[in-house]
């Protein structure tokens, strides 16, 4: 989730659906893409070669985006091959 400094301005939520990642790796990514596509309608100019520690201080450093973080779930499948689910709810509240 990124949450833009100005409480009028709407934040971003994002999702990412690896496979064969860990927790740190796929919350980094999230956390990285809502932060992006704030960053992006927030006029925030960012190198998207650089890494997300690097882009992260640019977005804090621009004084529009006061926090992003993320919540994050993973599952191991089943050694025998049969489904795993994960199941994932956001709410929203003003």
């Amino acid at each position: 989730m990124a949450i833009p400094a100005d409480p009028s301005q709407y934040g971003y939520l994002s999702e990412y659906h690896p496979f064969g990642v860990n927790e740190k790796i796929t919350g980094d990514y999230a956390e990285d893409i809502a932060a992006q596509m704030l960053a992006t309608t927030l006029g925030i100019e960012f190198d998207t070669e650089s890494g997300w520690s690097e882009r992260e201080e640019v977005f804090r450093m621009s004084d529009k985006i006061v926090k992003t973080f993320s919540i994050t779930q993973t599952a191991e499948g089943d050694k025998d091959g049969n489904w795993t689910t994960v199941i994932a709810a956001a709410v929203l509240l003003p």
